[in-house]
């Protein structure tokens, strides 16, 4: 995943050897030396995330993220503290002035690569959050926001039981919260209730036998009921490559070598209101748009909220830079499935088509019934070579496996072209979402007219 990264330090060997991992992974660096650069280029360029030397000229590196934090436009952006200092009272100052993650130097690679990308796609997904609510609001479906109060439900799978209380203990005194001592079979269990599904997560990475902590954090975040759960991870092996994993399966955080009451005090007080919010904004957003933006076949957004969402999504890339695509779909021969099955038939393969294409994007895909047997998808944050993966992919999906209707004894083989338009980083202009749609259209009828069953791109002249 691409991303606008801002490092600061005031030592320029450090900005270098930094800039050079991230942007051999990818990323576009910016840098800044002091803490009133930070805020100026934090503010120009909005990055996706934000790396703060701890020694940083004009305050250091926390103080330039307390006064990120206070600033609107700002606050949602991640920031990790990189200290030359270890110990636990540096960590905890950090997460206590708004930083999202702490590393001490020399950095572990892999581990800063996985802290990386996990905060940035938690960003995104947040982002994505907002988006929709933004959206709701203009189209007249939103309401006011109101505060929203309830226990968490808190979950800990220690190596054992006695341990397991013993951190209970600690955490509900540091916390003042009911906390559940959980076995990795109850956590699963618990996941099919809604009304028992845990908020928080506290995985030690040995529960009944070793490693199988990390395969209970993949388990819990492949699940759509515990999908936004939190989910904190003690790496009790800090030698190992556990933390790195862990932060790529998904865990929010992960606490190094040992279970601090305190430290995951501190790490869920923004972390718990921050889930309660999203999850309120996207029952209410879901809610509200259900009936009058969704397609009532396929339950999938329909064409109206389809163009009002480009245009919020053109805006926005506007604004970051960041490029995105759009997908038009179509079923080859549809209508020959009607005139042969039926059309209730016809319905089935619809619905199995939209819930294909739903299982396999991303979060932060739009997915949309354009038309009768056309489909819409948009990529926010999407390079070219993502978005190809994407398509070929989904094309397999739909083309490789036939589709079983209930009124028909075989399965019904089915294809799907493809027409993909891009918008690349940089791009500021707007007012192009038309001759974009323009643009994917004539690439889906290339790859009819090729023979079908194909992907075709074409570039925006935006």
């Amino acid at each position: 995943m691409s991303g606008r990264i801002l490092i600061a330090d005031d030592v320029a060997t450090n900005r270098i050897v930094l800039k050079v991992k991230l942007t051999t992974a990818c990323y576009d660096v910016v840098q800044a030396a002091t803490v009133s650069d930070v805020l100026s280029m934090a503010q120009s360029d909005y990055p996706d995330l934000i790396l703060l030397g701890q020694t940083l000229q004009g305050g250091g590196g926390i103080e330039a993220c307390r006064q990120i934090k206070k600033i609107k436009s700002l606050e949602t952006i991640p920031v990790v503290i990189i200290s030359p200092v270890g110990g636990r009272g540096n960590r905890l100052m950090a997460l206590r002035a708004g930083a999202d993650d702490f590393l001490t130097k020399p950095l572990e690679e892999s581990t800063m690569l996985a802290t990386v990308r996990n905060l940035m796609r938690d960003h995104t997904a947040r982002e994505e959050v907002a988006r929709r609510q933004i959206l709701a609001a203009e189209m007249g479906f939103s309401e006011p926001s109101t505060p929203y109060h309830r226990q968490p439900r808190i979950a800990l799978l220690a190596p054992a039981v006695d341990t397991g209380l013993m951190w209970r203990k600690a955490l509900t005194q540091e916390m003042g919260q009911t906390v559940t001592v959980l076995n990795k079979g109850n956590a699963l269990e618990d996941s099919r209730r809604k009304d028992q599904v845990p908020d928080v997560f506290i995985i030690s990475t040995n529960i009944s036998e070793k490693g199988d902590g990390l395969r209970l954090v993949s388990e819990l975040r492949s699940r759509m009921s515990t999908r936004h759960s939190i989910i904190l991870f003690i790496d009790e092996d800090s030698a190992g490559p556990n933390a790195a994993m862990a932060l790529d399966l998904g865990a929010n955080a992960v606490l190094s070598g040992y279970f601090d009451a305190e430290e995951i005090a501190v790490r869920l007080a923004p972390l718990i209101p921050s889930k309660f919010l999203s999850d309120r904004l996207r029952n209410t957003v879901d809610e509200r748009l259900s009936l009058a933006v969704t397609d009532p076949l396929t339950g999938l957004y329909n064409r109206r909220y389809a163009a009002s969402y480009l245009e919020r999504l053109e805006t926005q890339s506007s604004v970051t830079g960041k490029g995105f695509a759009i997908m038009l779909m179509d079923l080859d021969r549809f209508k020959s499935i009607n005139d042969c099955y039926g059309h209730f038939a016809g319905d089935e393969v619809l619905i199995e088509t939209a819930n294909r294409l739903k299982s396999s994007i991303r979060d932060m895909d739009l997915l949309a019934r354009y038309g009768g047997e056309e489909f819409l998808i948009a990529m926010p944050d999407t390079n070219h070579d993502d978005a190809l993966k994407m398509a070929e992919r989904l094309r397999r999906v739909i083309g490789d496996t036939p589709i079983h209707a209930s009124s028909v004894n075989t399965g019904i083989s089915v294809t799907m072209s493809i027409g993909v338009a891009m918008s690349y980083p940089g791009q500021k202009q707007t007012g192009q979402i038309q001759e974009m749609l323009q643009s994917a259209d004539r690439a889906l009828y290339a790859s009819k007219a090729e023979g079908r069953n194909q992907v075709t791109f074409v570039q925006s002249a935006a």
